[in-house]
């Protein structure tokens, strides 16, 4: 074998590895931050706030243009040298260089700056909540895959110890200790156990296909999900007052309707503003050339350019008196948005404080049911066990062996089930606390 087949043989060994190597709860979940179709579409409405707010510092500059223009007059026209009226043939040529700047204009501007900039803010805490509801999301997700990988080992486990027992049931009824029945029964509970552990494949592969979809993951990667480590020193019962306190200060969502609300006075001072006059300051230079068509002997192009020359400045004051009621329609669908925007905060204040609520509960229960779960685990695995001795020794029926190898299997499902979601519940009240194991600020 040569060399280069031996490195080119290597190289996709190690990429196979690195390509089957176990993600952690945490880099899905940065993946996806990362990665999301819901967050890139976040990202491309803040890019647009941004530019908004670029249009509105643009509007505190002043308007510069220039303009040219060319008029050839046939028949009765005016002499533009000695203003009087003329029949003859001319051509006229016209140049000009503008400015004009608002001074004032009731302030609209200002408070559209301020409402750009506002809407910026708002895009980086709607982007913020975009990125951590896809992280909670993908936490959600990789638990629901973990539960049904577990399921699987947990029946998979079953499976195994029911194919060993039939097999036993089988050469205890070839010496007469068991009925041909209690055979038929066990291969019957084998069947079940193999039509469970199919089930249970099936579903490891949706909740693997869902939280591809989430992690907006190539579907054809290989993709396995570790287990992260039980922490019981972490299941401490909070104050759900004093974590809904942290929130209001640090929850992107609770930012995001604050900016709307800021978002939405300012744009009614902006509307207020277009009842007060409106100052303007203009200024330009002009010159022009002239040639009668008919009659040689004009002065030349450069000389009438200098000549013609002139400079102007103009101030203009603008009153609003009436423009039917569009100012005053304005004002009040903004003073209706403001209202809205107040009515949303309070909205989400009361939701988030339902949910800090509702959060440390889940954990408060959690706990318990996880502890309670072990508990019950232990009583039904030594049950399971009494009764398989029972069966063997022919003082239990094959009937009372399954039904305690199912017991036992449920009880172990349940238990995982609450491990796993003691874990999103703590998860979930460590982020409303402010303290989440990622951070993009």
């Amino acid at each position: 074998m040569n060399r280069p087949f031996i490195t080119l043989f290597a190289l996709l060994a190690a990429l196979s590895a690195q390509a089957a190597e176990p993600w952690s709860v945490e880099r899905c979940m940065e993946y996806a931050a990362e990665h999301s179709h819901a967050v890139r579409l976040q990202q491309y409405d803040l890019d647009a706030s941004r530019t908004e707010r670029t249009r509105a510092i643009g509007a505190f500059l002043p308007e510069v243009y220039g303009s040219v223009g060319a008029q050839m007059n046939f028949g009765r026209a005016i002499d533009p040298e000695t203003n009087t009226y003329t029949d003859v043939n001319t051509f006229y040529n016209g140049y000009g260089l503008q400015a004009s700047l608002v001074v004032f204009d009731g302030l609209q501007r200002y408070n559209e700056l301020r409402m750009a900039r506002a809407n910026v803010a708002m895009g980086r805490s709607a982007l913020q909540a975009e990125k951590d509801a896809v992280r909670l999301r993908v936490y959600k997700a990789c638990m629901d895959l973990l539960y049904c990988e577990g399921a699987v080992e947990h029946t998979q486990r079953k499976r195994d110890e029911s194919r060993e027992l039939l097999h036993q049931t089988e050469v205890m009824a070839e010496v007469g200790q068991k009925s041909e029945a209690d055979v038929a029964q066990m291969r019957a509970t084998l069947a079940a156990d193999d039509y469970e552990l199919t089930h249970m494949q099936s579903q490891t592969t949706k909740a693997l296909l869902a939280l591809k979809q989430q992690m907006n993951f190539p579907i054809a990667d290989t993709l396995v999900v570790e287990k992260p480590a039980v922490d019981a020193s972490l299941l401490s019962t909070d104050n759900a007052y004093n974590i809904y306190n942290v929130a209001l200060a640090t929850n992107p969502r609770i930012a995001q309707a604050v900016c709307n609300v800021a978002v939405a006075r300012y744009a009614l001072r902006a509307a207020r503003g277009a009842f007060l006059p409106k100052l303007s300051l203009s200024g330009g230079v002009s010159t022009s050339f002239y040639r009668n068509m008919d009659v040689g002997g004009h002065a030349p192009f450069g000389q009438q350019f200098k000549n013609n020359a002139g400079e102007y400045v103009t101030l203009s004051l603008s009153i609003p008196i009436f423009n039917r009621l569009g100012s005053v329609s304005s004002v009040r669908s903004r003073r209706i948005a403001l209202d809205r925007a107040r009515e949303s905060l309070n909205y989400e204040r009361s939701e988030l404080q339902r949910i800090i609520a509702e959060a440390v509960a889940d954990v408060e229960n959690s706990t318990k049911e996880v502890q309670k779960m072990k508990d019950q685990v232990e009583a039904d695995s030594l049950a399971a066990y009494l009764t398989t001795r029972k069966f063997e020794e022919g003082m239990a029926s094959s009937i009372d062996v399954r039904t305690a190898a199912v017991t036992l299997l449920q009880s172990r499902v349940r238990l995982l089930q609450s491990q796993l979601t003691m874990m999103y519940n703590k998860r979930l009240l460590a982020y409303y606390k402010g303290e989440p194991s990622w951070t993009d600020k």
